[in-house]
């Protein structure tokens, strides 16, 4: 039975029913909101506490052997992720533990801090869903209120971390079924992502401002055929980069299982990859979250907005880094450095092909994100949140024909 049927056979709910279904919305967004200011401030600390102190690095191997060793003898299903919840709305099993918060916030930061290459939209989007899943068993609610307050929980995760609740509303609805966005949960999302992003604000935390550095993407990109035709040759690598980055995960996720049955040898020589990686490319740039350089003229996302601010290579360092990291079992996200392999790619295309380099950054930044997630309306509004409405036309064409070129699969394993 589909998600339509299952939806109509539920019997009419009642007003105490919806009463206490509200109510848990916003304890999941006020939560989801807190814990999402509390990670981001632990992540700008630990961020920088791996500037100061680089030699950190040596020890990514024998951390990430404790993550997995933490997994194994804690986590139980919590290991699966963001896969998890993604399976947990379509089958409302009931398998989402607690535990999975305080998890991947404790091995997330401990990533970061040793210098591993992830994000922090798979940790913010987990904890939202693991609180969501509390909740919904607290209250013993229906299963179509349960799998309306998973989508809040992820909505109100990706809200407060990112700063665009337009944005984490259409993803936590676009996530579940690719190509197909089932409106009836819309609301829910819309709420709770902005009451997250509220929560988020009131903590005093702020997000990336990406209007504030030197970038003129709000100005309008005036049409022409040449800008047309740019555009289009763009979106077409931005959708085979994400193609790229999906197959590479899979293949570089079923080698490390085959090289070694056990995942704390897998985080073992994961880590020792890391290392050997910076070795061979001579720079940390490629490590860590990637939002600003570690360094004086060091590569980032920020300074791929800049002529020059991005060597010819570094999304495919990038890249690299982010699938040895993910694949052996760190924990974290992909989209923060899927944003950084799509603006460093958006910069080489953009002066390559005599384009303003700030808007390709900006296209890439958003279509290689819409490619790998499966989610182009989404990533077509947070294109418009965080760059402005002026370029809107682009970012829906870039998006669309990344999505289109990307492949059938995507970064999330149980997305229908």
């Amino acid at each position: 039975m589909n998600e339509e049927n299952q939806a109509a056979a539920m019997p009419p709910l009642s007003y105490g029913d919806w009463m206490r279904f509200g109510f848990g919305i916003f304890i999941v967004s006020a939560v989801s909101g807190s814990l999402g200011a509390l990670f981001l401030v632990s992540l700008d600390l630990v961020t920088h506490f791996h500037a100061v102190h680089p030699l950190m690095l040596l020890g990514l191997p024998v951390a990430g052997m404790f993550l997995a060793w933490m997994y194994q003898r804690l986590g139980g299903n919590a290991v699966q992720g963001t896969h998890l919840l993604v399976e947990e709305i379509h089958e409302l099993r009931g398998n989402v533990p607690l535990r999975l918060v305080p998890m991947v916030l404790f091995s997330t930061l401990i990533t970061h801090a040793f210098g591993g290459s992830a994000g922090r939209e798979g940790t913010a989007v987990q904890m939202g869903g693991g609180i969501a899943a509390t909740v919904s068993r607290i209250f013993s609610l229906e299963k179509n209120q349960q799998r309306l307050l998973l989508i809040a929980g992820i909505a109100a995760g990706f809200g407060a971390v990112f700063g665009t609740p337009w944005a984490g509303a259409i993803f936590a609805v676009e996530l579940p079924v690719r190509g197909r966005w089932h409106w009836r949960l819309l609301p829910a999302a819309i709420v709770a992502s902005w009451l997250g992003h509220a929560t988020c604000l009131a903590w005093g935390v702020h997000h990336t401002d990406y209007r504030g550095c030197g970038l003129t993407l709000d100005g309008l990109a005036m049409p022409s055929l040449s800008l047309g035709i740019a555009v289009v040759t763009a979106a077409l690598c931005f959708g085979l980069t994400a193609r790229l980055f999906v197959g590479a995960s899979d293949l570089a996720s079923r080698g490390f299982a085959l090289a070694w049955v056990s995942p704390v040898w897998r985080a073992f020589w994961g880590g020792l990859l890391v290392i050997l990686l910076v070795m061979l490319c001579g720079s940390a740039d490629y490590l860590g979250l990637g939002v600003t350089a570690m360094r004086d003229g060091g590569v980032s996302i920020l300074s791929s907005f800049e002529p020059g601010g991005a060597d010819d290579w570094s999304w495919a360092w990038k890249l690299l880094f982010t699938v040895i990291t993910l694949s052996s079992g760190f924990k974290g996200g992909e989209v923060t450095p899927l944003f950084f392999i799509g603006a460093a790619l958006g910069n080489l295309l953009g002066s390559r092909m005599g384009m303003p380099v700030e808007l390709f950054a900006g296209l890439g930044l958003i279509a290689v994100f819409a490619g790998a997630a499966k989610t182009p309306l989404s990533c077509t509004i947070l294109g418009m949140e965080i760059f402005g409405l002026h370029n809107t036309m682009w970012f829906v064409l870039a998006c669309l024909i990344a999505y289109l070129v990307s492949g059938k699969e995507g970064i999330y394993r149980y997305q229908k």
